[in-house]
């Protein structure tokens, strides 16, 4: 069964939507079978996947919406080599149509409910508010991967992120976990940096991943080219931190699914 992971943080600017694709792409290189669902009305990941959001037939507002069938709204031909919903402008108008339908929580969890089994992966790009869309994709999710910078005002977002997954979780999914704190835009000749890395990791123990997304160019200009930063350079420290970080949730999946076996043994 398909891990489905929401990319997360109230804060914008913390390197979310770069998360999502990279990581995505990431994932799909290790022949992983990954679905980067595009939640945020702004369509970033859905062009930093190669794929014009002025030009999309269908995006997650027909998904959620709509309710399409899935197979007629996934677009299968991406530059990172995953499968993706698109998103646009329109995904905004879904907030206030959500509002009005039954089980509106819930819809997205139901349309991946039929194909979660053919992915490995499915990430979750969210928008950086607490809205309609962002509750479907809690309530779709097994768990929930925090980007965000090493700076004192992130890491005061953090607890009030944190107190809005516990509220959200004891709401629509009780299963809903932490699946991980990533620190990103990262410079260890910060002393700050360090310092709020050393409480986040003091605080949060193993939840904290030990790969580290640094600040870096290639990163930044890679969503100009349509392309993840490992097919734009994929020597750039950019794209070897975020191979490294697919490696380990790959592990930390791994321990979870034998956990599990070994659980119901």
């Amino acid at each position: 069964m398909g891990r489905i992971i929401a990319i997360a943080n109230q804060k914008g600017g913390v390197g979310k939507t770069t998360t999502a694709v990279n990581l995505a792409a990431s994932m799909a290189a290790t022949r992983r079978k990954v679905l980067l669902i595009d939640l945020d009305p702004q369509g970033n990941a859905t062009m930093g996947s190669g794929i014009d959001k002025y030009d999309v037939e269908n995006t997650a507002y027909e998904l959620l919406v709509d309710q399409k069938p899935f197979q007629d709204v996934v677009v299968t031909e991406t530059n990172g080599k995953y499968h993706l919903i698109a998103a646009n402008g329109d995904v905004t108008a879904a907030d206030v149509k959500l509002m009005e339908e039954f089980a509106r929580e819930q819809r997205l969890a139901s349309a991946l409910k039929p194909v979660r089994d053919n992915y490995d992966f499915i990430f979750i790009d969210c928008p950086p508010s607490l809205s309609m869309l962002t509750v479907n994709a809690m309530a779709a999710a097994d768990s929930i991967l925090v980007p965000m910078q090493c700076e004192y005002y992130a890491l005061e977002g953090l607890t009030a992120l944190m107190d809005t997954i516990e509220r959200l979780a004891e709401a629509v999914n009780p299963q809903l976990q932490i699946e991980g704190i990533l620190r990103t835009m990262y410079d260890p000749r910060n002393r700050l940096a360090n310092d709020v890395s050393e409480q986040l990791k003091a605080h949060f123990g193993n939840k904290v991943y030990r790969t580290v997304i640094p600040r870096n160019v290639r990163l930044a200009e890679a969503p100009s080219f349509g392309a993840p930063a490992m097919y734009y350079d994929k020597s750039s420290t950019g794209a070897k931190a975020y191979l490294s970080l697919a490696g380990e949730l790959i592990r930390r999946a791994e321990q979870l699914k034998k956990a599990e076996t070994a659980a119901e043994a």
